[in-house]
């Protein structure tokens, strides 16, 4: 507060209202015990606590130094005003500034400097200081009602409390109430100029409703506690001085609206004098025959001064029962001259209706509901009527209707149904029932009316059942004496001669028979007879026939006067089938027929409301049990609104097409509307609404449609409008209307629908109040705001305000904020605003909208869920409608900030509504960003003189006097906690709140938080308690503090630079580890995962709080696999423990089958495992350990047939592949080895064919995204979520996890036994072949392809695989994947800039090359036929990528001529087979061989030439694969990028050379082949060198990359040359960084680049004098040819030798043939030796030799 200093805090009679009532924080029994121990002495002093002005006070408050002037001078003002004491006065303004004021606390100083402010303000002060009085009152009066009700949990508290005051507190409030009606009025004389006529009229109010509450205390007291004779005698005076009321001292002032608290002050006066008197104790000594014990049996002197005072009153209604009441004691004490008295009170009390006025009574005081004070009159009064029918005759009490009225009020008490069952059925109110009994059915409806409020439970149901059904007389009038009755002598007695039907009926229906002989008794009324004929029947079947008689006159002019008779049966069979549903099947004859009741009812011409209403109401009941039937039968009705239709859509059901009104519909616009009476209205709703909480059906609910269409169109819009005759209708209509908005919106879809795709009734609902006028109702009734609400509460006579249309309003506006909240959360997302929403969140000027005024409901006292429910609204158009909260609470935000802030911060005020408060804060951090600044209040702080700009920048700011981060604090500090005003709920919002701030950044909120002292500390107390064990876990909530906890440090740590987090902080982690909480909370969230499944087991449900809390303990581990360091995990001891309980828990949830929830959770927990195992699989020595559960997972999750664990399979596959990739396993090492494989191929066998299935289906049905032609892995689109081709799909990784199985099987046998088992490679080849026929399925085909590479590792493996058909599969397929595109255009070899890694179709292609190469390799002539039919058919595109190397340079491209040239090298062997199959494509690829060796020359020995093509003519400088991903930048580069840049292209450079290179090997090793074996063309003089093509020309120029030039020797010379300038860079350096050859990281690579070299040179030489002796031994050949050749190479081959013996000496490695053969899809990594030069001499005589045979 501005200006209010700190002062002793004196809690509001207000506040200690509420902690009373049980609805603040205050709950247990020894707190509200201590709060009643501190107010004792207020509730004692009553009103005298508030004292007059006195000069004594008025000095100590000007010498108070702690109050601040301002505040003195308007608490002297007030003191003025209201005649209070001057520091009571000032103590009363600081409470009302921090409880009620409406503004900010800053602007008080505003305030009280204005006048016209300052007065206003003064005014409202005294509406507090009114309301404190009476909340006093109430507090007691509260007491007095419960402190002996044994169901109240603060019984024994209010007891002790009561005890206390017994003795003083009559005779203070009797003092008090005297004075209360004998005060002048004040005047602005002494009061000052604020008391104007209006101010003196709501004093007078105020102080009429102080006595009705005094009386109302003093009543309730006397009902407990006995009053002696002289206290009645005193009490007799005070109230004839005041007239019971009605002779107050100012009552002049009194109006028609005081007329109720007048009365309410008379009833109250009546029944404390007539409590007094004790009349149940008078009964109780009359029936014992001991009178002379009642206390006024020795009080003769004050019994006479009673007899005077009682004399003189009779003038006034209420004096009417007290005189009926005096007269009832003296006429039982019997005493002396009394009865002249008696008689004379008594014939006063009669002439004034004293049982009408009781009546009235009674009504007046339940008005406001069954309350206490209520209860306890109808009980005082029960006694009196009880006395008075035994003591008196019934004939003198006047009218009888009078006293079944009054009984049947009275009855309405709890218990005394009972108690009237079981009192002697000949006295008290016994008699009336029995008198009523001897006139039916003549006289019915009194005899139903008495029973009907004789119903209060199931006992007393049954006993009303069977009374009427052993009815034993029947009395009917006659006009004359029948023929067929004989009469006795003197005419009194009749005998029936003959049996009669009682009912003109027709045949077959019910009826009575009264049987011949029959007596009865004859009573002359008026001009005929009454006759009572003693015969035993049921009363049902005379009801049975009453209704089945109106059913035959309905269109007569006897339908109103039979309805007259049928209503209270009707209304009794409601009221028994209510209370006891057992007694239903009874009155099937009774309840069947209403239908039909009201179905002809509806059609007369002026239909009875009332009848209809009641039949309405009883179907109501019977709804509640049998729904379905209820509906049926009122279907064949016509009452409810129907369809002619069937209703197919949203928009016809709003337009009404072809839907009718029914009956009621008619009877609202013809009758009720005009009337303003609306019993049927109310009986509809209440049916509706229960048919829908019946959950018909999907059909059922259809046919409800037209009933809610109708409330919605024609009901909700305009019922504030209609006439009412009564009221409180109209707010009870509304309210009902609500309720079954409200009751359609909170159905279960699931269980509405049903199956069926129609339109529901709570889609129907959603889009009506969204779009529809309906929804302006709904605002209309939330826009009523606080202050109507105070002022309908104001006007309420009832003493406690818990009843009334006060709180029928409150409970209709409640029921509004929840159906508004629901719709927006129901609404389908949509672009386009609808009304509700734009009314919603439409600015007003002033802050007049409705979201000011829904904030404005945080000021609302009496019901602590109407704020709540209101912030909850808050909330959700917080979340999803877009509109600034903070802008349209416009001048007000401040004020309702610190209206919300105090309530937060009341240690007293409701959990729930500081709950929701902060939910609503942590929703705005997100979405409000101006609001939650308002509400973080952060103040830039004043830098000190000298400070420098690189201080800490926390101290950038403080937080502000309103900022709810102090209250935050208070919240989550460690001190706090456990203690009343802080339990666990709240503590988890406030961690949420702060989780909010972390989660968006708000840096300035969170560096002022680090700033705090024991921030860190406090915020983390939750993690290092022990909790209670999962299955005694009562408070859930803290497991949801601990998870935000958790989640807030993990943000911390991840976004916070790892030297810059506080030390604080720092410390904490440390501890986290030294107490060793990771093992604790490892373990604790593994028992957490046990008892889940424990409880599901058991059909629990499950626990969010437990996903909560698993989900941010997932966080943390993920975090400290990056983290190591800074969390303190660097122990690999600890790191295992925690992976082996994810482990555990993972398998816990997977092994056995479970709900959905625990299933869930096990796919989260194997993500968790998943990553820990990549991450953490350096410290996993025994992989068996991991290996074992994981296999147990599989088989669990292999027979689960769920569709939703196809993630967690995939999750299991993947964890299964990275564990097998930790350590080189055998297949001994894994122990279910052959159960594993099984699993998967299995796995592989199943999802192939779904796969197939699919596929299938899409290109029958067409579905676009199957024909697409792009690799889904280049588009950004998310994956279709049912395909199951997925790069982390299940079959996918079970191809991937079956290729590392069955590498761990180095003989292969395992596949064949697997084969045996499981088909697994027919489906697989079947689903392969349709994916590459239509392009798709990409990863499924790369993932297979590579499956098979690694089947066909060994010959009995390669046999399977081409024994399965692998050929025809792949072979004819294979050609889609290149042909064409979608868009007919011829698709560029190797023109993806994609990763070289990444998934494609091209890589498929390359993959397939491989494949076909190593079945060649492994079944040689066994495959040779399928080797040249893939040939054949795919030649094209062979001769295409021979010839691609000029073109584009690309990785990719490179990669397939690498595939392709390896695969010609394997075919290369069987030429002559080649030979005689494809004569012409052997030549073509032969040539084109020879071009690929001269470009591949080319473009190794001109490496600038080959970087300017990769610049230019490709773009394609950085290859994908080796550029690192950066964001982007707009700056200019810098001297270091440019650095930076050239080492990449330099490296991206280095990678083609490299791939050029062994490109070019294994070229010249498949030239080798096509050129004749040097043996024979040396030594064989037979060889046919026909069979051998010249495949260079004569010519020694330098290659050329055109492709004109034709290849020739000196493209030979110049590959050797090449190889030696590369063998040469390496030699001068051991990390050469030139363009040939570039830096080498290991002494490994560097020998296996020479064994390369050297393998590229040897067959180099061997090609080059093979063709030159083919040359000299051809005829063909001009001699001078080949002498020119003989000059050239022996010049050159000298050259080359000389450099060749140089490297020779220095040692030469071996040439890598071998390895290369055996595996050319390797990345030439074989082995390299070191050999002697000897070892190279013959290579070196061998071309010596040469050169010397060609010199000659």
């Amino acid at each position: 507060m501005a200006v209010a200093v700190a002062r002793t805090y004196v809690r509001s009679s207000r506040e200690l209202w509420t902690i009373l009532l049980g609805r603040s924080a205050l709950r247990e029994n020894d707190q509200i015990e201590a709060e009643l121990d501190r107010h004792c002495e207020r509730l004692l002093a009553g009103l005298s606590y508030y004292k007059p002005p006195s000069i004594s006070s008025g000095e100590k408050l000007k010498a108070d130094k702690e109050v601040v002037v301002p505040l003195k001078e308007l608490g002297l003002r007030i003191s003025k005003f209201l005649s209070l004491d001057e520091q009571q006065s000032v103590q009363l303004l600081q409470s009302y500034l921090q409880e009620d004021y409406r503004g900010t606390q800053s602007s008080i100083k505003v305030v009280l400097q204005d006048e016209r402010q300052s007065q206003a303000l003064q005014l409202k002060i005294a509406e507090y200081y009114y309301e404190e009085r009476l909340y006093t009152l109430r507090c007691v009066l509260y007491l007095l009602t419960y402190f002996q009700d044994e169901r109240h949990p603060y019984r024994a508290e209010y007891s002790k409390c009561v005890d206390k005051l017994e003795k003083e507190l009559v005779v203070n409030y009797r003092k008090q109430f005297e004075e209360l009606f004998r005060t002048e009025a004040p005047t602005w004389e002494t009061h000052g100029n604020l008391m104007t006529e209006r101010q003196v009229s709501r004093w007078f109010v105020q102080c009429l409703k102080e006595q009705a509450l005094i009386l109302e205390i003093i009543f309730l007291y006397y009902a407990y506690f006995e009053m002696g004779p002289e206290d009645l005698l005193a009490f007799a005076r005070i109230f004839k001085e005041q007239g019971f009321g009605t002779r107050q001292t100012n009552r002049h002032l009194v109006d028609e609206s005081m007329d109720g608290m007048v009365d309410r002050i008379g009833y109250f006066s009546a029944l404390i004098l007539v409590e007094g008197m004790d009349i149940d104790f008078l009964h109780k000594c009359a029936l014992e025959e001991r009178v002379e014990q009642h206390q006024f049996a020795n009080a003769r002197e004050i019994c006479q001064e009673m007899d005077k005072l009682l004399l003189t009153l009779g003038d006034i209604p209420h004096h009417a029962q007290v005189l009926l009441s005096w007269a009832l004691l003296r006429h039982t004490l019997n005493l002396d001259e009394s009865t002249p008295v008696i008689r004379r009170l008594g014939s006063t009390a009669i002439q004034q209706n004293v049982f009408q006025l009781m009546t009235q009574m009674l009504k007046a005081l339940g008005s406001g509901g069954n309350n206490c004070t209520a209860s306890t009159a109808r009980m005082c009064i029960y006694g009196l009527l009880s006395f008075v029918l035994t003591s008196f005759e019934e004939e003198t009490l006047g009218n009888q209707q009078h006293l079944i009225d009054v009984a049947c009020e009275v009855f309405t008490a709890p218990n005394l149904a009972e108690l009237f069952w079981d009192t002697e059925p000949t006295a008290g109110i016994a008699i009336l029932l029995d008198n009523n009994c001897g006139m039916f059915p003549q006289s019915m409806a009194p005899l139903l009316q008495l029973l009907s409020a004789l119903i209060s439970d199931k006992s007393t149901a049954k006993k009303v059942y069977s009374f009427l059904d052993k009815m034993t007389c029947y009395t009917e009038p006659y006009k004359h004496k029948p023929h067929d009755v004989l009469s006795h002598e003197d005419g009194t007695r009749w005998r029936r001669q003959m049996p009669k039907l009682l009912y003109p009926l027709g045949s077959g229906q019910a009826n009575i028979r009264m049987p011949q002989g029959t007596y009865g008794h004859v009573i002359p009324a008026g001009q005929g007879f009454l006759v009572r004929w003693d015969f035993s029947y049921s009363s049902w079947t005379v009801f049975t026939c009453e209704i089945e008689m109106l059913l035959h006159v309905v269109s007569t002019a006897d339908v109103l006067l039979h309805c007259r008779k049928v209503k209270p049966i009707i209304d009794l069979v409601h009221k028994i089938i209510s209370t006891d549903w057992s007694i239903t099947d009874y009155l099937l004859p009774i309840t069947s027929r209403l239908y039909m009741l009201i179905q002809r009812l509806s059609s007369v011409l002026n239909p009875p409301t009332d009848v209809i209403a009641s039949c309405v109401n009883t179907l109501t009941v019977l709804a509640t049990r049998m729904p379905a039937k209820v509906w049926a039968d009122l279907q064949h009705t016509g009452f409810l609104p129907y369809s002619v239709t069937q209703v197919t859509g949203i928009a016809q059901s709003l337009r009404a097409e072809g839907m009718q009104a029914g009956s009621y519909g008619n009877l609202l616009l013809s009758i009720e509307r005009p009337q303003g009476e609306y019993s049927v209205t109310m009986a509809f709703l209440r049916l509706v609404t229960t048919l829908v909480k019946g959950q018909l059906g999907s059909t059922q609910s259809r046919g409800l449609l037209p009933c809610v269409v109708f409330v919605l169109k024609e009901l909700l819009p305009t019922y504030h409008k209609w006439r009412y005759n009564v009221y409180g209708v109209r707010e009870e209509i509304g309210c009902l209307i609500f309720e079954l908005i409200y009751t359609i919106l909170h159905l279960n879809p699931a269980e509405e629908s049903q199956g069926s795709n129609s339109l529901s009734l709570q889609s129907l609902c959603t889009h009506c109040l969204a779009n529809t006028e309906a929804g302006q109702a709904i605002i209309n009734i939330m826009a009523v705001g606080v202050d109507t609400i105070d002022a309908v509460m104001a006007v309420q006579p009832n003493s406690c305000g818990s009843e009334g249309s006060g709180q029928t309003l409150i409970q209709t506006i409640k029921l509004a904020f929840s159906i508004t909240n629901n719709v927006i959360k129901l609404k389908p997302s949509s672009e386009v605003v609808s009304p509700l929403e734009q009314a919603l969140t439409q600015h007003g000027t002033h802050g007049n909208n409705l979201i000011a005024v829904l904030a404005k409901y945080i000021y609302h006292r009496h019901d602590p869920a109407l704020p709540r429910l209101a912030i909850q609204l808050l909330k959700r158009l917080a979340m999803v409608a877009p509109m600034s909260v903070y802008a349209c609470l416009g001048s007000d935000a401040a004020a309702i900030r610190d209206a919300f802030l105090n309530r937060l911060q009341s240690k007293t005020e409701d959990m729930r509504i500081k709950v929701m408060i902060l939910e609503f804060l942590t929703v705005a951090v997100e979405t409000q960003p101006g609001l939650i600044e308002l509400f973080l209040n952060l103040e830039v702080k004043d830098d000190a003189v000298g400070s420098k700009f690189n201080d800490v920048y926390s101290q950038e700011f403080i937080l502000g006097e309103w900022s709810c981060l102090q209250v935050v604090l208070e919240f989550i500090d460690s001190k706090q906690q456990g203690k009343y005003w802080c339990p666990p709920l709240i503590h988890r919002a406030a961690i949420a709140f702060l989780h909010a701030l972390w989660q968006d950044r708000r840096d300035s909120a969170m560096t002022v938080l680090r700033a705090k002292d024991q921030f860190w500390e406090n915020l983390t107390s939750v993690l290092f308690g022990e909790l209670p064990a999962p299955c005694n876990i009562t408070e859930k909530s803290v497991l949801e503090t601990c998870a935000f906890t958790l989640k807030i440090i993990c943000l911390e740590i991840y976004y916070v630079v790892r030297g810059s987090l506080d030390q604080s902080l720092k410390r904490t982690l440390k501890m986290f580890f030294e107490k060793k909480r990771y093992e604790y909370w490892s373990e604790y969230i593994k028992s957490l995962v046990i008892h889940m499944m424990e409880t599901e087991t058991e059909g629990a449900a499950p626990f969010l709080e437990f996903h909560m809390i698993i989900s941010a303990w997932r966080m943390v581990l993920v975090l400290a696999t990056n983290y190591v360091e800074v969390m303190h995990l660097c122990d690999n001891s600890l790191r295992l423990q925690l992976l082996q309980d994810v482990l555990e828990g993972t398998k816990v949830l997977l092994l056995v089958p479970s709900s959905a929830s625990c299933l869930r959770m096990g796919s989260m927990l194997a993500t968790l495992l998943l990553i820990l195992l990549k991450q953490w699989k350096s410290i996993i020595v025994q992989v068996s350990k991991i290996l074992d559960p994981l296999d147990q997972i599989l088989e669990s999750l292999s027979q689960s047939n769920q569709y939703f664990m196809e993630k967690t399979k995939a999750k299991i596959f993947s964890a299964i592949i990275t564990t097998l990739q930790i350590k080189r396993l055998r297949v001994s090492d894994i122990s279910q080895y052959s159960q594993m494989l099984l699993t998967v191929c299995e796995t592989i066998h199943n999802e192939a064919i779904v796969l197939f299935d699919q596929t299938h289906h899409a290109l029958t049905t067409g579905d676009a995204g199957l024909s697409d032609d792009k690799d889904c892995m280049e588009t950004d689109c998310a994956p279709r979520l049912h395909h199951k081709d997925q790069k982390d799909g299940v079959c996918v990784l079970a191809l991937h996890l079956s290729k590392e199985l069955y590498e761990m099987d180095e003989s292969g046998n395992h596949l064949f036994l697997i084969t045996r088992k499981v088909p697994f490679l027919p489906a697989m080849l079947s689903t392969l072949e349709l994916s590459l026929r239509v392009k798709q399925n990409l990863h499924f085909a790369e993932a297979s392809l590579h499956l098979l590479l690694v089947l066909s590792r060994t010959q009995q493996g390669a046999a399977i695989v081409a024994g399965a058909g692998v050929l025809p599969s792949i072979c004819l397929p294979l050609l889609s994947v290149y042909q064409l595109s979608t868009n007919g255009t011829a698709q560029t070899l190797g023109s993806s800039r994609k990763s070289l890694d990444a998934p494609s179709w091209p890589g498929v292609y390359r993959l397939t090359m491989s494949l076909m190469e190593r079945l060649l390799k492994s079944l040689r002539y066994n495959f040779l036929s399928e080797a040249l039919d893939f040939v054949g058919v795919h030649q094209e595109r062979i001769l295409q990528c021979l010839d691609a190397v000029r073109k584009v340079q690309s990785l990719a491209c490179l990669d397939e001529v690498d595939h392709t040239v390896g695969f010609i090298l394997q075919l290369s062997n069987f030429i002559k087979e080649w030979r005689f199959h494809l004569p012409q494509l052997l030549r073509d690829v032969q040539v084109n061989l020879c071009y690929l060796c001269q470009t591949c020359t080319f473009l190794l020995h001109s490496p600038k030439v080959l970087q300017h093509y990769l610049q230019v003519k490709n773009g394609d400088t950085i290859p994908s694969a080796i550029l690192p991903r950066q964001p982007k930048s707009i700056q200019t580069p810098t001297k270091q990028q440019n650095t930076e840049k050239e080492e990449i292209e330099q490296r991206a450079l280095l990678k083609v050379q490299s791939s050029l290179l062994r490109i070019l090997s294994k070229t010249l090793a498949a030239v080798r082949h096509f050129t004749p074996d040097l043996s024979q063309i040396l030594l064989d003089q037979s060889l046919d060198l026909a069979e051998y093509d010249m495949l260079f020309v004569l010519s020694f120029t330098t290659p050329a990359f055109d492709s004109d030039v034709a290849p020739s020797f000196g493209t030979l010379l110049a590959t050797v040359n090449v190889v030696l300038n590369m063998q040469g860079e390496i030699d001068k350096k051991k990390e050469p960084v030139s363009l040939n050859v570039g830096p080498l990281t290991s002494t490994e690579e560097a020998k296996s680049l020479k064994s390369l070299l050297m393998f590229t040179m040897e067959n180099c030489f061997y090609v080059l004098i093979s063709q030159a002796v083919r040359y000299l031994k051809d005829p063909s050949v001009h001699s001078r040819d080949k002498q020119r050749m003989k000059q050239e190479l022996s010049s050159e081959l000298s050259t080359v030798l000389s450099s060749i013996s140089r490297y020779s000496r220095r040692g030469t490695p071996c040439s890598p043939a071998a390895a290369l053969l055996m595996s050319p899809a390797s990345k030439s990594t074989c082995s390299v030796s070191k050999l002697s030069p000897e070892n190279q001499e013959p290579l070196i005589q061998l071309v010596q030799a040469f050169v010397r045979q060609i010199q000659r």
